[in-house]
């Protein structure tokens, strides 16, 4: 199911890969390459966290309903 968290999630995913892409593009160093990759994997686990903590919400909602 895809609600408007979901296409905000997708939406901020998609915008850090291309930053992230344009980012390898530039790197001119190993280190430079290592350093995008682990800034990249922080931001994209906080944007997953930060999703699946929303959908919690939702299926807490929903579980209720059926009490």
């Amino acid at each position: 199911m895809v609600t408007t968290n979901s296409k905000s999630y997708f939406r901020e995913v998609e915008k850090s890969h291309r930053k992230y892409s344009a980012a390898l593009r530039r790197a001119r160093t190993r280190q430079a390459v290592m350093n995008l990759y682990w800034r990249h994997k922080k931001q994209h686990e906080a944007l997953l966290k930060r999703h699946l903590r929303e959908e919690m919400v939702d299926v807490v909602q929903i579980k209720k309903k059926f009490k």
